[in-house]
């Protein structure tokens, strides 16, 4: 156990979690997705771990940014704990964040954590972060080591009926079906023809909206497609998602399209069935002032 726990220290610090001085981009009233894994361990055992938080931020004040979780959720192997109580702080522009709080377990009993990560890398699209900490149940405290992607989801607030179609429309894009995988290289990298490589498979692959928002799937690809949500199946490569039922369009045929209605609040995660490594996000809340999704009055707008 003491050579485990020195190698994952070792791993830590190689990786440069604390020796990096970037900045992410984090700003006020946005939502973002917080999503990676890594290990919990304890003196007996070392487990899988992973968490999946949506985050909304709040007003700045100086250097730092509050933000509450509206959904997610946090794994131990099998057992899943889901987000009660939680908030945190981006601190120094984003170079730190902080989280704890309360979730709650498959069994209905209160988990604290205590989590403290640092920024590492960023691009234009996402951060990386190096996570330590805490996860203590009612049987033991475990520590917690991740490696976690923070991503900003795209905002659609629809202002005019005029405007609405045109804003809440999302295209498969042309040749998505035709990415192959093999044994090496992760679904959706991949293509027959060396020259066509792509990472996106929709217009725009991370979504927030309000409740009982609709929007249209169009489908610019030559085959026929289909959606559904469901629930990710971490660590599996080629059956990603088990259907949740929420959601299911039936075929797209090519040049086609279909509305999506999101008439609960939560998280949904989209996908083709047939084509598992397209997905999109949807993260669906309303705005509110405490929670300034939208334009709160506390923001001046």
């Amino acid at each position: 156990m003491k050579a485990t726990m020195s190698l994952l220290a070792l791993l830590v610090v190689s990786s440069g979690y604390f020796i990096n001085e970037s900045y992410a981009e984090v700003s006020q009233n946005q939502p973002y997705l917080l999503e990676g894994s890594g290990f919990a361990v304890t003196e007996e055992s070392i487990k899988i771990s992973e968490i999946d938080l949506g985050l909304s931020s709040q007003k700045q004040s100086g250097s730092t940014i509050n933000f509450v979780t509206e959904d997610g959720f946090v794994t131990l192997d099998d057992e899943e704990f889901t987000i009660s109580k939680l908030g945190g702080k981006f601190l120094r522009e984003g170079q730190y964040i902080r989280i704890n709080g309360n979730v709650e377990s498959s069994r209905g009993l209160d988990t604290s954590i205590s989590f403290f990560g640092r920024l590492v890398e960023e691009s234009k699209d996402a951060s990386v972060y190096g996570f330590t900490g805490r996860i203590t149940t009612s049987d033991d405290s475990y520590k917690v080591l991740y490696t976690t992607k923070l991503s900003k989801l795209s905002k659609i607030t629809p202002v005019s009926t005029e405007l609405k179609s045109n804003a809440l429309t999302i295209h498969i894009l042309k040749g998505s079906a035709g990415l192959k995988t093999t044994d090496n290289v992760i679904p959706g990298i991949k293509t027959t023809d060396s020259s066509n490589v792509s990472l996106r498979f929709f217009s725009n692959d991370r979504i927030s909206v309000q409740p009982g928002t609709t929007i249209t799937i169009v489908n610019d690809d030559v085959v026929t497609h289909s959606i559904q949500s469901g629930k990710e199946n971490y660590g599996s490569r080629y059956d990603r998602y088990t259907a949740d039922g929420r959601i299911s369009t039936g075929e797209i045929l090519p040049g086609k399209s279909t509305s999506i209605t999101f008439n609960d609040a939560g998280f949904y995660r989209l996908y083709d069935p047939d084509y598992q490594w397209m997905g999109i996000v949807a993260y669906v809340f309303p705005s509110s002032d405490s929670l300034v999704l939208g334009q709160g009055k506390n923001l001046g707008n």
